[in-house]
């Protein structure tokens, strides 16, 4: 609690003071902030489908996953992983600060098959969702390595669905990186779709770390 700030909002209320006491009540009560050190949990969205080059898609998020967690340490932020292929997106990496189990837990990621994007989305949406409600002060954000395109049966108009919920609930550190950026049609899909997510895009040439904590602001 911030003491100060406590008894500033009770005495800005008018608070009775009694014997150098002042009466506080509860809608007086005031937090400290504590900037730059509030822990994150970052959610990675992955389509490692037949649509990309998946492997590189692996390599690559592990290599920030497990530069982002040994950054963070003192921080204790942690991360999760979803891969979206196949019939359905698979959540290969549950939320976790420890670099050992993600490094292994990664090196496992499937790939090839469809890409079932929106599905992905909101199975993201609803582990932050899930984890909020553990841990209210984990800020919740949300980094998607895509080509932008759904080719499952939800195809557009169920990734348009699925970006609409995640804005509507609140989340606004939304990055979507970039993986097809060679080819116009591809780009203008993953740049769609971080407009959608209300968030900037990034193609993954320019990702390492220091991008990562640049743009969803760590």
């Amino acid at each position: 609690m911030n003491l100060v700030g406590t008894v500033m909002a009770a005495a800005d209320r008018g608070a009775a003071v009694t014997d150098g006491l002042v009466a506080v009540r509860a809608e007086d009560l005031r937090g400290s902030l504590r900037r730059g050190r509030e822990s994150n949990l970052i959610v990675f969205v992955v389509d490692t489908s037949g649509s990309m080059s998946a492997r590189s898609r692996v390599r690559a998020v592990t290599g920030a996953v497990t530069s982002m967690l040994t950054d963070a340490y003192q921080r204790r932020d942690k991360v999760a992983v979803i891969a979206v292929n196949g019939g359905n997106p698979t959540l290969v990496l549950p939320p976790t600060s420890s670099v050992d189990t993600a490094r292994r837990r990664l090196d496992e990621m499937p790939v090839g098959g469809r890409t079932p994007l929106a599905e992905g989305l909101l199975m993201a949406l609803d582990l932050l969702e899930r984890e909020h409600r553990r841990e209210p002060g984990r800020r919740a954000l949300l980094v998607v390595m895509t080509d932008g395109e759904d080719t499952s049966d939800a195809g557009t108009p169920g990734l348009a669905t699925a970006c609409r919920r995640i804005v509507r609930a609140g989340l606004s550190g939304n990055l979507v990186i970039d993986c097809e950026g060679r080819m116009k049609v591809r780009r203008e899909l993953a740049y769609s779709l971080a407009e959608q997510l209300d968030g900037p895009c990034v193609r993954l040439s320019e990702m390492n770390s220091g991008t990562l904590r640049s743009e969803v602001r760590l």
